[in-house]
């Protein structure tokens, strides 16, 4: 090592890699009488050093792999709330929904919708469509979430 640390041209990371401490605790040999240093068995290294590394890389492939599986059912469902939310601003709304508020999507005769803020149970023995479709609760994004 150059006594002059101004002529150390050595990366800030090889400078300090130098062992410091005790001679005693040294982790490789540093004189003569220093113990003997077994060669260790390479094979058993490289294969312990593999074996770590294929099941470090495998947890983290699997992580990833589950991430991105969240991530496509995540877009399949804000697909199938925009393709909701075509239909119902199709329908017929003669109402300002209100963010948050539950309404309900029914169909008349001649096949056209109808957005409602009457409920199928409220209407009685004589409901005036065809048929109930939904229970939708408008969200701030506009679009509409399906309840039932």
């Amino acid at each position: 090592m150059p006594e002059n640390k101004d002529l150390d041209t050595r990366p800030d990371f090889l400078k300090d890699a130098l062992y410091q401490g005790e001679l005693s605790q040294a982790p490789y040999a540093l004189s003569v009488s220093s113990p003997k240093i077994e060669p260790i068995d390479k094979r058993l290294l490289k294969a312990n050093a593999h074996e770590a590394m294929q099941h470090q890389a495998q947890q983290q492939i699997d992580m990833l792999r589950k991430q991105a599986a969240l991530l496509i059912q995540q877009a399949r469902d804000i697909e199938k709330r925009l393709e909701i939310s075509h239909a119902i601003y199709q329908a017929s709304i003669n109402f300002e929904p209100v963010v948050g508020g539950i309404y309900h999507l029914y169909q008349k005769n001649d096949g056209t919708q109808v957005l409602s803020m009457v409920a199928p149970y409220e209407w009685g023995k004589t409901m005036p469509f065809a048929e109930y479709l939904n229970t939708v609760r408008l969200l701030a994004d506009k679009t509409w979430d399906v309840l039932a």
